[in-house]
């Protein structure tokens, strides 16, 4: 079986929207497993001072799947099978190590309705992770 990742953008709702609406096309099209991924900055070194490890991955964890339950809640009205995950770290790293650990053969993000001056400069978030999965990947990103 095909399998899909779609990092869930706990900002946007409109785009983890936009791409959960693209991986219930592609699973109606093909059988493919549906993973979303949350994933969590990290704290910088004097915040993550303030909280035992523990709390911290508590907190992290808790806000990760704050951020997942609006995507699963549009899955499982559409019926389709999914599996979820928190991560803590960089956004275009985790999500490129994650697909990579999952055998995704899709990244599905969505598409950014606004430009940011982040993404001006560094790029999208899909274009990161394109870049770190390289031209050979076997990985495709699908969004902006």
């Amino acid at each position: 079986m095909r399998n899909l990742l779609i990092p869930v953008d706990g900002r946007s709702a409109q785009r983890t929207a936009n791409a959960v609406a693209e991986a219930i096309a592609i699973h109606r099209q093909e059988p493919v497993g549906v993973h979303l991924l949350s994933v969590q900055p990290r704290l910088s070194g004097h915040a993550a001072m303030c909280f035992s490890d523990s709390t911290l991955h508590a907190l992290q964890h808790e806000a990760g799947t704050k951020d997942l339950a609006p995507a699963q809640a549009l899955l499982d009205q559409a019926g389709v099978p999914w599996s979820a995950s928190v991560a803590v770290g960089r956004s275009a790293e985790t999500i490129a190590r994650q697909a990579r650990e999952l055998g995704c053969d899709r990244i599905v993000m969505g598409r950014e309705n606004r430009e940011t001056l982040a993404s001006r400069v560094l790029g999208s978030v899909a274009s990161q992770v394109r870049q770190i999965l390289g031209r050979t990947a076997d990985c495709q990103v699908l969004g902006s």
